[in-house]
């Protein structure tokens, strides 16, 4: 048995993994590189392997940085199974086509403007033609997407459908078993359930996202969100979000909610201005087995993401009547590290305004535009113009979807079995510093730790 590790190898995007056992491959993810538009272009259409020597896909969860390359896969020839959870299904058929949307549209605006462009990497087609070769099985329930390979998926507590992966590989007689934690979600955030560890492991591959560092409490992040939302609209300034339109969107319009109910925030206009979130917003509302129906909220109000303050904008002209419209508003729009979309077409006409605020609720990965609100750099440069920063930043870490460095030590415990030495730890899915952190607090806590770089091979 072999594992080989392509993408997020030291780094965050481009999730990818390959699993060989008896001959059979099968992917773990294949996601979207995500940073420098030219670099991650010349990363995103080397795929990892021939499609026709690929024996079946497992598909951790539905965010673009794992899935977002499968239709590409799709395209070069893969006609193999894509496995999954219903609700990564159902949430990949909106994201999917839409960022074979978005990148079409991304040509034709430089296109017009005269600057540089490159083609889709993929088109809406691929999309349909790949959502015929992905099969469902819910949470709990074992299958063998090929011989030798029985898999069965556990709620990651993520983003909905979120998996981690639990993989016993046969191979000579003797059984192995690899889990492959997608990414772990944190304990007690909004709408959907907590983490649930899988039982026992002999290797874990491990995402380190956070894993220099801790995360405010998560019950915490509804009272600052409500401040910035106070102190923002006191100023006559709008609060901008970028943020995934599957997951933290959601999560967003919920605690806005909720402040609205109690009356914490002002009724100022909320917008949710991704046709994609609103697609989602959809897919959530379909599975309502995955919410976690403990929360108040979810127990008390039948719809949750519609209230009176709050507008979804599916057509552009009402996004760009947006920003010559006066007055404090919210404003969450796509994409999530503000790489594309909407939001920065918003960004490009308040980052100057120093009543409003930017609001970051999520990772930002190296090199995106994302990471360079967070640095607070003064010149961002978007949609190929120079802005000065201006507008006032905010970021809560606390709303990420993302274990930090104490809850992925707890989760990997979990997983470990009593009375059994400690699993081989790999870590993926972190940027250098935050990996090498969390390998030395693993390593004093007794497991064998590795940080793979792409390319890297090991034998189980």
């Amino acid at each position: 048995m072999e594992l080989e590790f392509f993408g997020a190898a030291r780094e965050v995007t481009g999730s990818c993994h390959i699993l060989r056992v008896g001959g059979r491959t099968v992917l773990l993810d294949c996601g979207l590189f995500q940073g420098r538009r030219q670099e991650t272009r010349e990363k995103n259409l080397r795929l990892p392997i021939p499609p026709d020597r690929i024996d079946a896909v497992v598909l951790s969860h539905a965010h673009i940085d794992h899935a977002g390359r499968l239709p590409l896969l799709v395209a070069d020839g893969y006609r193999g199974q894509v496995h999954c959870t219903p609700a990564t299904r159902d949430l990949c058929a909106v994201m999917l086509v839409d960022a074979a949307h978005l990148q079409e549209k991304d040509a034709e605006y430089l296109a017009r403007h005269g600057k540089p462009f490159a083609a889709p990497l993929y088109q809406q087609r691929d999309v349909a033609t790949l959502m015929k070769q992905m099969h469902v099985t819910p949470y709990g329930e074992t299958f063998e997407p090929t011989p030798g390979v029985r898999v069965t998926f556990v709620d990651a507590g993520h983003i909905l459908g979120s998996a981690s992966v639990v993989i016993d590989c046969t191979e000579n007689g003797r059984t192995t078993r690899l889990v492959f934690s997608g990414d772990v979600g944190r304990k007690g955030l909004p709408i959907i359930r907590d983490p649930e560890p899988p039982n026992g492991a002999d290797a874990v591959i491990l995402e380190s996202t956070y894993g220099d560092r801790d995360h405010p409490p998560a019950e915490d992040m509804r009272e600052r969100l409500g401040a910035i939302v106070r102190e923002t609209a006191a100023r006559g300034g709008r609060i901008i979000v970028p943020a995934f339109a599957v997951g933290r969107t959601q999560e967003i319009v919920y605690d806005l909610h909720a402040l609205t109910r109690a009356n914490r925030i002002p009724n100022i206009p909320i917008y949710i201005d991704s046709p994609l979130a609103i697609d989602a917003t959809g897919v959530f509302a379909m599975h309502p087995d995955a919410f976690d129906h403990g929360e108040d909220l979810v127990a008390d109000v039948k719809d949750l993401f519609h209230f009176d303050q709050v507008h979804y904008t599916r057509d552009v002209n009402d996004s760009k009547a947006l920003n010559s419209q006066a007055g404090p508003m919210v404003i969450i729009a796509a994409s999530g590290m503000a790489e594309s979309g909407r939001i920065l077409h918003h960004l490009l006409h308040a980052a100057s305004d120093p009543r409003s605020t930017i609001l970051i609720v999520g990772f930002m990965a190296e090199h995106t535009l994302g990471r360079r609100i967070v640095e607070r750099q003064h010149i961002l440069k978007i949609l190929g113009e120079e802005v000065t920063l201006r507008a006032r930043v905010e970021v809560l870490n606390g709303y990420s979807a993302h274990a930090d460095r104490r809850e992925l030590a707890a989760w990997l415990a979990a997983v470990r079995d009593a009375g059994r030495r400690a699993p081989r730890v790999w870590l993926v899915h972190g940027e250098p510093p935050s990996q090498a952190a969390l390998s030395a607090s693993l390593r004093e806590s007794g497991y064998e730790v590795e940080v793979p770089t792409a390319g890297d091979r090991a034998t189980l």
